[in-house]
């Protein structure tokens, strides 16, 4: 599933090519046939992120004139210069010169802009939003005792962290990932969400998840390059059995509520 740093870069992409622009809307596949002809024609105002969803707002007269996109596990949006759709196109925005085309979306559908309140009331501080609170997220973190590796994965804790962003930054500052919320400093809370918005802020950038110090990329230690479809270079997500690029041990791997959790036994003792 994308990370919160997709949705932002997906949202500026919109803007980039269809803020204040009159916009086709259509839905070639059909499931969104009825939806697309009520906002076909309209300007498109702004599309915003909030953690790992995207809302789209038109200018079209109607109740609902916001799309909800959540992508789950195998949705695409990805924007071309127009040309006839390929596969199962659930949604397709175009202006005539570009299209944004939507596949496999856990959510889309139209909703009212208190949907749309009542939707992101659930999320939690996005650490790439100016005007999220990490004081939520504290407060909820500090009352659970629940392994802080859980909490980072709430999202509506922490809207926008996933799995890969979940385990670097744990690694980044030396965390236990069975820390329980309750036990964790706020010294350590506050070192991890300031990193969380510089390392997405840095995704939003380059359009990868880059987590290693200068220290430790390939040129630094002489290693080759890390080759894995999610790009970037990592301590340990996806490097179980493989050496600590820190301290050499084998980094761990076990499954935390469904998903995959790797960490350094040796490094990571923190509470």
């Amino acid at each position: 599933m994308p990370e919160g740093h997709v949705l932002h870069r997906l949202a500026a992409r919109f803007n980039e090519l269809f803020a204040d622009e009159q916009v086709q809307v259509s839905s070639p596949q059909g499931r969104f046939a009825e939806s697309a002809a009520l906002i076909d024609g309209s300007t498109l105002v702004q599309a915003q992120a909030w953690g790992k969803h995207l809302f789209v707002r038109f200018d079209a007269p109607i109740a609902d004139p916001i799309v909800h996109i959540h992508l789950g596990l195998i949705g695409k949006l990805s924007f071309t210069e127009l040309a006839p759709p390929v596969g199962q196109v659930r949604v397709r925005i175009n202006d005539g010169t570009w299209a944004a085309d939507l596949r496999g979306p856990q959510i889309c559908r139209l909703i009212s802009e208190d949907e749309e309140a009542a939707a992101t009331k659930k999320l939690g501080a996005d650490p790439l939003r100016s005007d999220s609170d990490p004081e939520r997220a504290w407060t909820k973190v500090h009352r659970s005792g629940k392994p802080i590796a859980s909490l980072l994965m709430n999202q509506a804790i922490f809207a926008g962290v996933g799995n890969i962003y979940r385990a670097e930054v744990l690694f980044r500052h030396r965390i236990d990932p069975q820390c329980p919320g309750n036990k964790l400093h706020r010294a350590s809370f506050d070192l991890m969400w300031n990193d969380l918005v510089q390392l997405m802020r840095l995704g939003v950038r380059d359009g990868r998840i880059d987590t290693v110090y200068p220290e430790h990329t390939p040129e630094a230690l002489g290693r080759p390059p890390r080759v894995d479809a999610h790009g970037g270079e990592v301590y340990v997500y996806r490097r179980a059995d493989q050496p600590c690029l820190v301290c050499g041990s084998p980094i761990h791997e076990t499954t935390l509520e469904g998903r995959h959790l790797f960490w350094c036994g040796r490094c990571q003792r923190r509470h």
